[in-house]
């Protein structure tokens, strides 16, 4: 059976990314790999479900344009679950973060989402199951 170990999302700093994804958002460090300049970066969920997510490097200029289209045409870049989309939605503008879309319901899904940005580059949709 062939499953998802890692997944990626871009970032354009991975110092900035990483204080993000922990210290807002609540995830774990868990690799941290000098590569060629960069880094092998991933987080994890902080009770070790799941999968990690790699925090990317956009260092090619075709993935800077590439993150730059999705950003600017609203289309999130991966999207994240929680159980309480409200507390988390009022917790992250607590935090100073900025949201593009406020907790709605997506009738024909059973999902409601929020859609913020990570301040890295990307929008993020921000999900619960109704």
């Amino acid at each position: 059976m062939i499953r998802i170990n890692i997944t990626s999302v871009m970032v354009d700093d991975q110092a900035k990314a990483e204080r993000f994804y922990t210290e807002v958002l609540g995830f774990e460090k868990n690799l941290d790999i000098p590569v060629h300049g960069a880094r092998f970066l991933t987080v994890k969920n902080s009770d070790g479900s799941g999968v990690d997510l790699f925090l990317e490097p956009a260092g090619y200029e075709f993935a800077k344009v590439y993150q730059k289209a999705l950003f600017d045409n609203g289309v999130a870049a991966t999207s994240l679950g929680c159980d309480d989309i409200d507390a988390e939605y009022e917790r992250l503008k607590g935090l100073g973060v900025p949201f593009r879309t406020p907790p709605k319901a997506e009738d024909e899904t059973g999902f409601r989402f929020a859609v913020f940005e990570d301040g890295c580059g990307n929008l993020i949709m921000l999900t619960q199951e109704t």
